[in-house]
């Protein structure tokens, strides 16, 4: 089948391409190195992010072509994988990237999928047959909130060993199971390379990491999750379309809504790094980085799960 192969594919791909970015990383001391807020003590190569781009470009052109959903990625994920490799080479020489470089970057890619038909769209009128569908200014915003959302609440997890991919790779996985419910092959062969390339990741950096994604590999993941529970989920105009993703990506969504609460009752700017994190906080309470981890994907499976029994009802009580 497509999407075994869609997931085989970029499992290689990445599986291979993983231990050249860690030599090429260390060669050019592109490496994060230990500080105040860092729980490494050693520095860590911090170019797996290219690798999961490369892997899962590859795939998903092998097996889509150029269409509006590779295309988007193309586009948006390579913008975004280019101020994250320049964040990532700041942190390397210990230095702060802009914030606002990188919010003008973020928006921008937000907007590609609109330009390609990927698009919040409306929702299915439950009460009678026909669909409720959206003015083209609440399109516009609602693609550019949910995608710009997405793509940095999966970096906002990025802060222990193997904590966004794993969590990245559960809600592919769901997105997948979701696809195949609805009879939605070409969203599922997608969601099955975002997986491929996740798990192949994961051998190199759940703890303790070999390699870090670094900025460019969170955030260019968050964008293709975003993008492909669009191209799958929401196209359909459904009202449960718009719950199903957003459970799919619970856990990320979840930990940055806690965090922001307790950044604004601190006081402090919402972009600002700190140690608010759900990951932090188990790490005070004495768990080890990979207890961490570990209780974190059981949340995130846990999201993924409501979000497939959600689907099921839906399609019981809406045949």
């Amino acid at each position: 089948m497509a999407y075994m192969l869609g997931a085989a594919m970029s499992f290689a791909f990445v599986l291979a391409l993983v231990p050249w970015m860690k030599r090429l990383a260390v060669r050019t001391g592109f490496v994060d190195r230990p500080g105040k807020r860092k729980i490494h003590r050693d520095a860590v190569p911090l170019l797996g992010g290219a690798a999961i781009y490369a892997g899962c470009l590859i795939a998903l052109i092998a097996l889509k072509g150029l269409g509006p959903l590779t295309w988007t990625i193309v586009i948006g994920g390579t913008l975004l994988l280019l101020v994250g490799l320049l964040d990532d080479r700041y942190k390397s020489l210990q230095r702060e990237f802009p914030v606002w470089p990188r919010i003008i970057v973020y928006l921008a890619s937000a907007t590609v999928p609109l330009f390609f038909g990927i698009e919040i769209s409306g929702m299915r009128n439950l009460w009678r047959p026909g669909m409720i569908l959206f003015p083209d200014w609440f399109v516009w915003i609602a693609t550019v909130i949910w995608v710009f959302a997405i793509t940095n609440m999966m970096n906002f997890i990025d802060g222990v060993d193997g904590l966004a991919a794993g969590v990245a790779g559960i809600s592919s996985i769901t997105l997948f199971i979701v696809a195949i419910l609805r009879g939605d092959t070409e969203t599922a062969v997608s969601a099955a390379v975002i997986a491929g390339a996740c798990i192949a990741f994961l051998l190199y950096n759940f703890p303790p990491a070999k390699i870090f994604m670094g900025d460019a590999g969170a955030i260019f993941l968050g964008y293709t999750l975003a993008i492909v529970s669009m191209e799958g989920a929401y196209k359909s105009a459904a009202l449960v379309s718009m719950l199903v993703p957003a459970l799919a990506l619970g856990f990320p969504i979840m930990d940055t809504v806690i965090v922001f609460t307790r950044r604004l009752l601190h006081g402090k700017g919402l972009h600002r790094a700190d140690k608010l994190h759900t990951h932090h906080a188990l790490l005070r309470w004495g768990l080890s980085q990979s207890q961490t981890v570990s209780f974190l994907y059981l949340v995130a499976a846990l999201f993924g799960l409501l979000s497939i029994v959600t689907l099921l009802i839906f399609m019981m009580v809406y045949p």
